[in-house]
C-alpha cells in the first residue's frame, strides 16, 4: 500500500548501508581517541542514527532532541519550536548532530546556534540528505549522505504525516498524495 505512493526510489536499502558504513569510517578517522556524543535529532534521524552509530568504533553515547518547523505539512512553517531537549549535559563534550534531510536550514541553523550556547568542545553535523536547493540559511554540513532534488522524500525514518518512515528505502512521494 505505501509504496503505491511512491514516485520513484532514490536510495535503495543497498545504497543507503554503503553509505552510511561510508560516513562511519569518516567519523572514526576525524574522532578517533575522542569520545562522542551522537545528537539525533528526532524523529526522521532515528534509524539513520542507529545504522550510523553501529558502523562506529569509537567510544560514544547517544541523546536525543526533538525539533519542529513542519507541522504534519511538506514545507516548513519557519517557527522553530523544541519539543525534547537533550537529556546530558554537553559542556566540553564532543558533540555530533545526526539530522535526517537538510532543506532550508532555519530548523538546524537554530538548532545549532542552541547547542553552541551549551559550550561542547565541538560540534559539527551529519546530514544523510541535503537538499540544496532550499537552503536559505548557510549550513556548515561535515558530513553528507547523499545530495538530492527539490522533492518530497519520504523513507528510512523520513515521514509525511507520520507514515512511510518504515519503508527500507528513499523515494520520492506522488505530489498527489501531499497535495489533496
Amino acid at each position: 500500500m505505501l509504496e503505491s505512493d511512491i514516485q520513484e526510489v532514490l536510495f535503495s536499502r543497498e545504497a543507503l548501508a554503503a553509505r552510511v558504513c561510508e560516513l562511519g569510517a569518516e567519523i572514526n578517522r576525524d574522532y578517533a581517541g575522542e569520545r562522542l556524543l551522537l545528537v539525533s535529532v528526532l524523529r526522521g534521524s532515528f534509524i539513520f542514527m542507529a545504522d550510523l552509530m553501529r558502523e562506529l568504533k569509537l567510544d560514544c553515547n547517544v541523546d536525543f532532541m526533538a525539533v519542529s518547523s513542519y507541522k504534519n505539512g511538506t514545507v516548513s512553517t519557519g517557527a522553530v519550536q523544541i519539543t525534547k531537549d537533550l537529556s546530558e549535559d554537553i559542556v566540553g563534550r564532543h558533540v555530533l548532530v545526526v539530522e535526517d534531510i537538510l532543506d532550508s536550514g532555519n530548523t538546524l541553523s537554530y538548532l545549532l546556534r542552541y547547542l553552541r550556547g551549551r559550550k561542547p568542545a565541538s560540534l559539527r553535523v551529519c546530514a544523510l540528505l541535503d537538499k540544496p536547493d532550499r537552503r536559505i540559511k548557510p549550513i556548515d554540513v561535515q558530513y553528507t549522505g547523499f545530495s538530492i532534488p527539490d522533492a518530497f522524500v519520504v523513507g528510512y525514518g523520513l515521514d509525511y504525516a507520520e507514515r512511510y518512515r518504515n519503508l527500507p528505502y528513499i523515494g520520492i512521494l506522488k505530489p498527489e498524495v501531499y497535495s489533496k
